[in-house]
This record gives structure tokens, C-alpha cells and sequence, in this order.
């Protein structure tokens, strides 16, 4: 696995940790402080930039297909044996999500935010970097 890939893959996991460490424990928490809020925003959206720079990078050491787009990039890892097709939609709906917070913050859901945060965004990255691994 080539230098870029490893430090990629760290800089996901020390960003994932870092979001982890800072997410309230419930709901109505995150939604009254602004602070906390804002920062777990920035961290998800930091955690998901990263794990399209590596689906990238991964794209461009198997020397796949060039995808259009970075919704594309995780379909073409699915057709490729590299991740699961669940996985691959997770990981897209969570690329649209970071873009509505990246883009039109008056139209954030933020309980739909937090359940990403807290039921979804972590297992979906950690099972991500687990295959890509595996796969190189």
C-alpha cells in the first residue's frame, strides 16, 4: 500500500476520533450547543472529503476507471469487488449530507445530522478503511 493511502487512512481515523470525542451523548444537547454542534458539522464533514480523497486515491493505484464525479468513485469500488453495494450508499448519502452542510446551512436537518454522527458515519468509515486494506 503506497505512502498516500496510509497517511490518508490515518488522517480519517485521527478525524473520526476526534469528531467521537466531541459528540454529545443525546440529541437535544447537540441541537443547544451551537459550539459543539458547529464542530461536529466541520469534523463530518472533514471525515467524509477524507474518505473520498482515499476512494481516489485507491482509484488511481488500481488504475480503475476515472469516475465523474465523487458519488461515482464509491459505485466504481462496489463494481470492482472492493466494498459491499450497502456500504457504497452509505457512503454517497453521506456525501450528500456533507455538502447540504458544506453549502446551505439554513436547510440542515439536524436530527439527521446527529443520527449520521452517532449511528451510521463511523461504522460505515470504519468498515470502509477495513476493506480498502484487505484490498490492497
Amino acid at each position: 500500500m503506497n505512502d498516500r493511502i496510509n497517511e490518508k487512512i490515518e488522517e480519517i481515523e485521527k478525524y473520526l476520533n476526534e469528531l467521537m470525542g466531541i459528540v454529545p451523548d443525546d440529541f437535544e444537547e447537540y441541537k443547544l450547543n451551537l459550539e459543539k454542534k458547529a464542530a461536529c458539522e466541520r469534523y463530518f464533514e472533514k471525515v467524509v472529503e477524507a474518505v473520498v480523497d482515499l476512494t481516489f486515491l485507491v482509484i488511481k493505484e488500481k488504475k480503475l476507471k476515472i469516475p465523474e464525479g465523487d458519488k461515482e468513485a464509491f459505485d466504481i469500488l462496489f463494481k470492482k469487488g472492493l466494498i459491499l453495494k450497502d456500504l457504497a450508499e452509505n457512503l454517497k448519502e453521506a456525501k450528500g449530507m456533507r455538502n447540504i452542510l458544506a453549502h446551505e446551512y439554513g436547510k440542515v436537518d439536524d436530527k439527521l445530522v446527529f443520527q449520521s454522527i452517532t449511528k451510521e458515519l463511523e461504522d460505515d468509515v470504519k468498515e470502509f478503511i477495513n476493506l480498502i486494506e484487505r484490498a490492497l
